[in-house]
């Protein structure tokens, strides 16, 4: 059997992270080949992370960032199973780099961050290495891409919520409105811009649900449609940004604070990520 020195073991365990006795079992197997124990530990990652794969990662980062011509952001969430390896100096430096990468290429969906060139190897592939030599399931499992004429970007709670608000203007003013939106969409999660942005589906329901309280109420049944229609606009009040009560002034609406900008500004779409949401 070849012998298998501290040295070489220690070598191919800074190579590729993996623990001291997995490096030792694979350079046996490879005959003290390194190249060939590294394959052999991508090959048994591959395999132990495949059985991690139905496990739930639910905590980890979401990291929102934008342009440095404020343009267009991207708001990311990488994932881990536990709490200390989110807090793990590693784990959050490999995460910013992941968004950093996805800020400059400007990545239209997920499949293609996961498919760019990462260090030698796709994201996808680094993914699964990281999965086998942590011990957590680690994966990229939202992205996202906004363009606007200005886009703000925020994070709240170490980042547990990433939020990326898309306007019609560029200026700083606007901008500093938009981080200020951003904090209020993190705090108060509501589900759309107005309620010309609020699904049919999501109408009917809030309708049958009004229809349904006023008629347990005991309300006459001609009634019931106007009930329905004023509990829905409640419902817009408490659940769409622009109806909101602004979260630095609740004497005002957000849409009327957005008056106080600028007469022009508006909210085109936002998008929140928050860990295990």
């Amino acid at each position: 059997m070849t012998t298998i020195t501290a040295s070489v073991v220690n070598k191919l365990r800074q190579m590729t992270g993996a623990g001291m006795m997995d490096c030792k079992k694979a350079l046996q197997e490879a005959e003290g080949d390194i190249d060939a124990a590294i394959d052999i530990l991508r090959k048994s990652g591959a395999a132990k992370a495949a059985k991690r794969a139905d496990r739930d990662a639910a905590e980890g980062l979401s990291i929102a960032k934008s342009s440095a011509d404020n343009t267009y952001g991207i708001v990311v969430e990488v994932n881990c199973e536990t709490d200390f390896v989110a807090k793990n100096d590693d784990f959050v430096a490999f995460a910013n780099k992941i968004a950093d990468i996805a800020l400059d290429q400007k990545f239209a969906d997920r499949d293609a961050l996961l498919a760019t060139a990462f260090d030698g190897k796709t994201l996808g592939e680094i993914l699964i290495d990281k999965t086998a030599v942590i011990g957590e399931k680690i994966d990229v499992s939202n992205y996202a891409l906004v363009s606007s004429e200005g886009v703000a970007a925020y994070n709240h709670g170490a980042n547990r919520i990433g939020v990326l608000v898309a306007l019609n203007s560029n200026e700083e003013t606007a901008l500093q409105a938009g981080r200020d939106l951003a904090m209020q969409i993190a705090a108060m999660n509501p589900i759309a811009v107005d309620e010309t942005s609020v699904s049919q589906v999501v109408k009917d329901k809030e309708l049958e649900i009004g229809r349904d309280i006023a008629r347990q109420e005991g309300k006459p049944e001609e009634m019931l449609d106007k009930i329905a229609q004023g509990k829905l606009q409640r419902f817009y009040k408490d659940n769409t940004l622009l109806h909101q009560a602004f979260v630095k002034d609740s004497s005002m609406t957000v849409a009327a604070f957005l008056k106080t900008v600028d007469a022009n500004l508006t909210v085109k779409s936002f998008t929140r990520f928050q860990l295990g949401a």
